[in-house]
């Protein structure tokens, strides 16, 4: 698979300055400004045309524009961060818990703020994805809640759902996987790819698919599950480690552009598919019951070779061939059969 290569990397927002002294400052000025308008009325009322005036229009435009800063306050909370744009170039991304401040024309960009995947932080609203405020303007862009443009940088569960699959003997499969990851390079993540989220939802169903079908459900003789060219015991239900960190090795290797890294990824569920689930149920239980048996006759031949070398020992009785087959007979039906054997006395001669 072709890297995306894009080149764009995350690096800190410069200028970056605490947000309360802004904040409390902005409050001041607008306090004055409105002190400044009453003192300008009083002066006008006095008759001190032109301070009052000067006061009075310097309060108006300062009550004006002089909220303005306010939209460069930005709170961030622990394992969160923000892809700041500026007229469409990216300066910086912003992380740490805290109360900053930056330029007021600088926006949030996180153009999968608002997917909701079944994963960890987005059942809440997986049901409902129109729960927070979406503003579409004229030109048809949409635009989303301060709280969407948020990336979070915690550890998150995917739980991708079920897939049908065949394994390498064409046997289809129901299997679903549980992938943790986070985002570890939010230029990568927001730039690179159009949408994060879905792209790694994708590159899961994909990594999945490719995996599984290297390995039959059970172990099968002559598959080489490797790529050795030595046939192995391999399987999806005796080697679900393995191959779980083979899937998680392949999500990783078409992931590794869009700036994400894979934690781990676990096998969630796994079962033959429904149209074949009771063929192969009998035909285990077949198999089952085929290993019992054998290993039933290997024990009573061993059994009967045992009280053979004992009776010739012993010198109890001299049995003839015809005597011998006529106690192994015997001896087996009641070893290998699947009842208790009922005894016939005989009082008369074996002729």
């Amino acid at each position: 698979m072709a890297n995306i290569n894009v080149g764009m990397t995350e690096f800190p927002v410069k200028k970056v300055k605490k947000g309360m002294p802004v904040l409390l400052g902005t409050i001041f000025g607008l306090i004055l400004a409105v002190l400044a308008i009453i003192a300008g009325g009083v002066l006008l009322e006095e008759g001190s045309m032109v301070l009052g005036g000067v006061l009075m229009t310097v309060g108006l435009i300062w009550c004006c524009v002089g909220w303005f800063p306010l939209l460069g306050l930005k709170v961030l909370k622990p394992q969160e961060a923000r892809v700041l744009t500026l007229f469409g170039k990216y300066v910086g991304t912003l992380k740490g818990d805290g109360f900053y401040y930056v330029n007021p024309f600088c926006v949030s960009f996180n153009p999968a703020g608002r997917t909701k995947l079944s994963q960890s932080g987005d059942v809440a609203g997986a049901k409902n994805t129109q729960t927070a405020p979406v503003f579409v303007n004229s030109s048809g862009e949409i635009h989303i809640s301060s709280a969407e443009m948020k990336i979070s940088l915690k550890i998150m569960t995917l739980n991708n759902s079920r897939q049908k699959i065949n394994d390498c003997l064409g046997n289809p499969i129901e299997i679903g996987i549980a992938v943790m990851w986070r985002v570890v390079d939010t230029a990568k993540a927001v730039f690179n790819v159009d949408n994060y989220k879905e792209y790694l939802s994708l590159q899961c169903d994909s990594a999945l698919r490719e995996i599984v079908k290297m390995y039959p459900y059970d172990v099968a003789p002559n598959v080489d599950t490797t790529g050795d060219g030595i046939a192995d015991e391999g399987s999806l239900r005796g080697s679900s480690e393995i191959v779980a960190a083979r899937i998680k090795d392949r999500i990783q290797q078409r992931v590794d552009d869009a700036g994400l890294e894979i934690v781990e990824a676990r096998i969630t569920y796994l079962a033959y598919a429904p149209e074949i689930a009771a063929v192969m149920l009998q035909r285990q239980q077949a198999s089952a019951i085929i290993d019992a048996r054998k290993m039933i006759v290997d024990g009573a031949v061993g059994m009967v070779e045992m009280a053979l070398e004992r009776i010739n020992e012993g010198g109890l009785v001299n049995l003839d061939d015809e005597r011998k087959a006529a106690m192994v007979s015997n001896l087996l039906v009641v070893l290998c059969g699947n009842h208790d054997a009922q005894p016939v006395v005989n009082s008369g001669s074996l002729y």
